[in-house]
């Protein structure tokens, strides 16, 4: 597990620019940010596997905790997935500038980091503070954050791969609104 992180952590260092395939870089560096992209993957699934087999037989009574922690790792690997897909400069040319990409930035900073925080939050609040926390407001809570992410980002997939984009920009006088 800590190998797998040192070497997420050196890899990282090379792939800054995987979401600018569009500035105009050579095929050469293309080439190299698409490789070093999809090389992050194999330790990223070293720790998701990791983390599966810690979560096989483990009994705990905070059921939101656990609720939390599998969604977190479901959100984690589809924000993988869609990841190693725009590592492709083909594919990430092609939506670039598209709510795919917005999709996959909310993947990773809602689904991989809030599911973790509140999870974390559920399992540890009652062994720091002695008291539990009510399990049917944790429960609610679980399934709006869990609809409401993935009526809001999975949908947003499906435009991008239409060709919809981001920003809009005017290609005529009448659509900038100056004739």
């Amino acid at each position: 597990m800590v190998g797998a992180t040192v070497c997420i952590a050196f890899v990282s260092m090379s792939v800054w620019a995987h979401h600018m395939f569009t500035i105009g870089m050579n095929s050469y560096a293309n080439s190299f940010f698409t490789i070093t992209t999809m090389a992050v993957g194999v330790p990223t699934g070293i720790k998701i596997f990791n983390w599966l087999g810690y979560d096989v037989g483990r009994q705990d009574s905070v059921q939101n905790a656990n609720a939390l922690l599998h969604c977190f790792l479901f959100q984690f690997l589809i924000a993988g997935l869609t990841g190693i897909m725009l590592a492709s400069s083909p594919f990430d040319w092609q939506l670039s500038g598209s709510y795919f990409v917005v999709a996959h930035f909310h993947y990773v900073i809602v689904g991989g980091i809030l599911f973790a925080l509140f999870g974390a939050f559920y399992y540890w609040y009652p062994k720091i503070t002695g008291r539990m926390l009510n399990e049917g407001l944790g429960k609610l809570h679980f399934w709006l954050f869990l609809i409401g992410f993935h009526l809001t980002f999975d949908l947003m997939h499906i435009p991008a791969c239409l060709g919809c984009r981001v920003a809009f920009t005017p290609t005529s006088p009448a659509a900038a609104g100056t004739a």
